[in-house]
């Protein structure tokens, strides 16, 4: 077995979903007493989002760049950023360390294209929803991004600053977030890609009838493949 390293605390509560999501899953293939062998490197959110609010995107480059030295340093034979945002430097990390990067917009690429679908809406932040970092990686597969419109957008990024990532769940944000699926699924959204970690933890299936892609699951999912292939 491969030991996985995992880049959280960006927020902690979908990085404790990760390592629980990962666990579960090596234990359901390998049975017995079996887990995953892990390196976690934990960030303070608080140093990411000060180097935001500077515009100071090397920066928080160089604080992935750090932590993923020091944990394949210490042995990690993969890296696993456990957030859909920071895969905005994903190909330039990838060129600066010596072990793969399982990159969630490609896994989520990939596992949308198994199901057939050609239109997807993409939920997250405002980098994710309006760069091109993600997307592109489901245009390569031939499938379409509808993002919400500007205002929708807005309230999606406030919600996951301000609350999600602080640990608050309230019914009026979910609420909007089904109001802005819906008209993802007037404009031919056959599915909804929700490309923040934090998001899963408001919304789930049961809130909506058109599938959600629950892209924490999937990159999880796609750690614990790479960890027992030979």
């Amino acid at each position: 077995m491969k030991t996985i390293g995992l880049i959280g605390g960006t927020g902690y509560l979908s990085t404790i979903e990760y390592y629980k999501i990962i666990n579960e899953t090596v234990h359901k293939k390998l049975g017995n007493l079996n887990f995953a062998k892990c390196i976690l490197y934990s960030l303070n959110y608080g140093d990411i989002d000060a180097l935001n609010q500077k515009d100071d995107m090397k920066g928080v480059y160089n604080l992935l760049l750090d932590a993923a030295t020091k944990i394949t340093e210490s042995g990690a034979e993969c890296i696993v950023l456990c957030a859909n945002t920071l895969h905005y430097f994903a190909d330039e990390l990838q060129d600066n360390i010596k072990v793969p990067l399982i990159n969630i917009a490609a896994e989520a690429a990939a596992y949308v294209k198994r199901k057939q679908l050609s239109t997807v809406g993409l939920l997250g932040t405002k980098q994710t929803m309006e760069q091109d970092f993600y997307k592109s990686k489901l245009n390569e597969k031939g499938i379409e991004v509808l993002v919400p419109d500007a205002a929708a957008r807005e309230f999606i990024n406030n919600t996951i600053i301000n609350e999600l990532l602080a640990g608050k769940f309230r019914n009026k944000s979910k609420e909007e977030f089904v109001d802005i699926i819906k008209r993802l699924e007037r404009f031919g959204a056959e599915g909804i890609i929700m490309g923040c970690t934090e998001i899963p933890l408001l919304i789930g299936q049961e809130d909506t009838d058109i599938p959600l892609f629950n892209t924490l699951i999937i990159h999880a999912q796609a750690a614990v493949n790479f960890a027992l292939s030979d």
